[in-house]
């Protein structure tokens, strides 16, 4: 196990009112935020399936995941050493309060969620069966 503190603030200045870089080809990358209350990020996994994902994450906060674009399947924590898949859905976003990952079935980086969070948060680690 791991843990991982998040502390304000948590994001890179943008210029208001244009457009935001969107970066390809990495794992997560915070876009921006609004300090001391919530920052906004693309999440793009090279995992490919859950066999390959090798740990999972909780923060004390919920995260929103919403898919933009390809396919990304969340890997969540069943509470018992296993995990469940759920696919996500173009413009259906899910609430995540439970250790989690992802993956993107159709090859690395090939799907991209917008995720929101805190812009402060603790984070912990472990593998998929060490959550019980």
């Amino acid at each position: 196990m791991r843990k991982v503190t998040t502390r304000r603030p948590s994001f890179p200045e943008v210029a208001a009112d244009l457009p935001i870089s969107f970066p390809e080809g990495e794992r997560w990358n915070v876009l921006c935020g609004d300090a001391g209350h919530w920052r906004v990020g693309a999440f793009s996994p090279p995992e490919c399936s859950a066999a390959e994902v090798g740990e999972l994450e909780i923060h004390d906060c919920p995260e929103l995941f919403l898919l933009i674009s390809g396919s990304v399947t969340l890997v969540i924590s069943d509470m018992n050493g296993g995990v469940t898949e759920l696919p996500l859905q173009p413009m259906k976003p899910v609430l995540v309060t439970s250790p989690h990952s992802a993956y993107c079935p159709d090859g690395p980086f090939s799907g991209t969620c917008l995720v929101v969070e805190r812009d402060e948060f603790d984070t912990e680690y472990r593998l998929p069966a060490d959550w019980r």
